[in-house]
């Protein structure tokens, strides 16, 4: 019997995030919206930079991650070697 395995990543720097603590409408708002109450609890949050790079890695293309909006990750990838 073949049995695929899939890696999972290991995400338990979510439990330490404060978006994990405030809830997701900030941080997935309806298009249009303003971001910046998600903005400014990202750079309150302890595992920013975790989360940033969880965000490149996984290329998410919906949201805020790590203090950066769809559009700014756009570009940082657009920028990186």
């Amino acid at each position: 019997m073949y049995t695929e395995t899939i890696d999972m990543p290991d995400l338990a720097w979510q439990q330490e995030a404060l978006c994990a603590q405030t809830g997701g409408d900030f941080f997935f708002p309806e298009p249009g919206s303003s971001v910046r109450e998600a903005k400014q609890i990202c750079a309150l949050c302890p595992i920013r930079s975790a989360c940033l790079d969880h965000a490149l890695e996984h290329d998410e293309r919906f949201g805020v991650w790590g203090g950066l909006s769809e559009k700014e990750r756009q570009a940082l990838r657009r920028t990186a070697p």
